[in-house]
């Protein structure tokens, strides 16, 4: 007796549209950076587009849009590769399915096309440093990954030798991105306290060379001025590829910041204006819960509605149908998967915000993509509640979200902006998860601070520009700069972290604080060390 063949069974065959649904909702909510490719093209960056989701009538729809871009597909079946997941779609009206690509690395190059990249550089980095620095022998300069020291294959790194004499040398390619550009110093302090610790004595480490693409060193600059010159020697070059010639920058000359200060609105008058909007949104929310929600002043023309620091809905001035009346409109969404609020559309909110409550709680489930989502948000908004236990110094009375804002709003850090009892300015930065950058992105944010509450007071009011702009009312600020705090779980501190410290200037007073791996139920700090100790 013949047996019939197998069914070969599809992808599609395997998915229901909500499982399609939640691997998109999932692997955007564990990516939220990342990139939606079409045909090889970027068309949405994630970090500022929207996206909505519908499962009605058996079909998966994806709406997602932008400044610049609107698109709408029936996704059919999804499929999960290294850091990416394909999804096959179909345009209304058209029977021939598309691939869009979720991609959660912004570099799109082929491992080859990498390798071949950097060795290529490596060359090009041999003749500039023999022809720049000819009483010097380049030596052992390669790219390999070395997981132990934390040194990935991206920074070309070496020495430059004389006699006993050596300098530690760390290089970048201008086709790596600016993420990885601007992480050179840290991974070049590290480099520099290898080669120090390795040489058992033979050789004498002077400082650190950093050479980055020509046009590409801001960044690395306005860090490079506020490491300690009594431990190290420190310069950095911008090297032009094309004409293979190298320019010093100074370190005194860092240019103006890029950095402005957002005036802080009247949050007063702002839920005044919202309070209807406020309470349409929370007769959604059960009254249990309704306790556990932060309703948040973001601008003069926007409140947020957060659980646990994840936004969930939204109040905002918009304009009425075709005229320029202004009208009040509210969305909902986690992410940025974002929906406006109807009558049609109650229903959907009220299943999110029972979904929300159900998997986005202390104690719950560490493999749920609601649960993950945003841990530096969900940090932020448990310290923005208590803040003492972080240094019983700290004012809970202000304490502001990310004051200074980066020019292009280029960081997706979460930061805090407090106030000592004797008034000398906090910046807090908060990592939930293990990051070697926590040191010198910290310092990014107190040199911005730092900044501001360096730059003249008014003349009539003797009020300096963070009181001018309406923060830290009524409170006295010390002329002095700020402190740094910077706040992790304590098996999530990188032990990068300690060394990279070592490296400040004693100008930036600095303390690191490990939290209890607890910290969703109850904020405690297990240890601290501070600058100086």
């Amino acid at each position: 007796m013949e047996t019939a063949p197998a069914r070969r069974t599809s992808v599609a065959d395997e998915q229901t549209v909500e499982q399609i649904a939640a691997a998109i909702e999932a692997f955007l909510a564990e990516h939220p950076c990342a990139i939606v490719l079409e045909g090889g093209k970027a068309i949405f960056d994630m970090r500022e587009a929207k996206y909505s989701l519908a499962t009605e009538h058996g079909r998966c729809t994806l709406q997602m849009w932008s400044e610049e871009h609107n698109l709408v597909r029936r996704v059919s079946a999804t499929r999960v590769r290294k850091d990416m997941l394909l999804l096959s779609t179909l345009r209304f009206g058209q029977t021939k399915p598309q691939t869009l690509e979720l991609v959660a690395d912004r570099d799109r190059r082929t491992p080859s096309t990498r390798q071949a990249t950097r060795a290529k550089y490596l060359r090009v980095l041999d003749r500039v440093l023999a022809r720049n620095f000819p009483e010097f022998k380049p030596e052992a300069f390669r790219t390999a990954m070395d997981l132990e020291h934390s040194f990935g294959p991206a920074y070309a790194r070496g020495s430059l030798v004389q006699g006993q004499k050596a300098w530690a040398v760390i290089a970048v390619n201008d086709e790596e991105t600016q993420v990885t550009v601007d992480g050179i110093l840290t991974l070049g302090i590290l480099w520099l306290h290898h080669c120090r610790e390795s040489g058992s004595g033979r050789r004498v480490y002077q400082g650190l060379k950093v050479i980055v693409p020509h046009g590409m060193s801001a960044l690395t600059l306005s860090r490079l001025a506020w490491l300690n010159t009594a431990v190290a020697q420190w310069e950095l070059y911008e090297l032009d590829e094309r004409t293979e010639e190298l320019v010093e920058r100074d370190a005194a000359d860092h240019g103006n910041l890029l950095t402005r200060l957002v005036r802080a609105p009247n949050e007063q008058m702002v839920r005044e204006r919202f309070a209807e909007a406020a309470a349409r949104v929370m007769t959604l929310v059960p009254e249990p819960m309704r306790e556990v929600v932060e309703q948040r002043v973001r601008s003069a023309t926007e409140m947020a509605f957060l659980l646990h620091g994840l936004e969930f809905a939204r109040v905002k001035m918009g304009y009425s149908g075709n005229s320029f009346n202004s009208a009040q409109e509210i969305t909902f969404g986690a992410g940025a998967n974002e929906t406006l609020l109807g009558e049609a559309s109650e229903d959907q909110l009220s299943e999110l915000v029972a979904r929300l409550f159900t998997r986005r709680a202390a104690g719950g489930d560490m493999r749920d993509p609601l649960y993950r989502m945003q841990p530096e948000r969900w940090l932020e908004s448990v310290l923005r509640r208590n803040v003492e236990p972080l240094d019983a110094r700290l004012d809970p009375a202000h304490v502001y979200t990310q004051v200074p804002a980066f020019a292009a709003a280029d960081r997706g850090m979460l930061d805090l902006l407090g106030v000592t009892n004797d008034g000398r300015l906090a910046v807090i930065e908060l990592k939930a998860d293990e990051d070697l950058h926590l040191a010198l992105q910290g310092l990014d944010y107190w040199i911005r601070v730092r900044w501001h509450h360096l730059q003249n007071p008014d003349r009539m009011t003797g009020l300096g520009e963070f009181q001018r702009h309406g923060y830290f009312g009524g409170r006295y600020l010390s002329e002095e700069a700020p402190r740094l705090y910077l706040v992790a779980p304590a098996l999530r501190v990188h032990p990068a972290t300690d060394v990279v410290l070592r490296h400040l200037s004693p100008r930036v007073e600095w303390m690191l604080v490990a939290l209890d791996e607890r910290w969703r139920e109850k904020v405690k700090a297990v240890w601290r060390k501070r600058s100086g100790g």
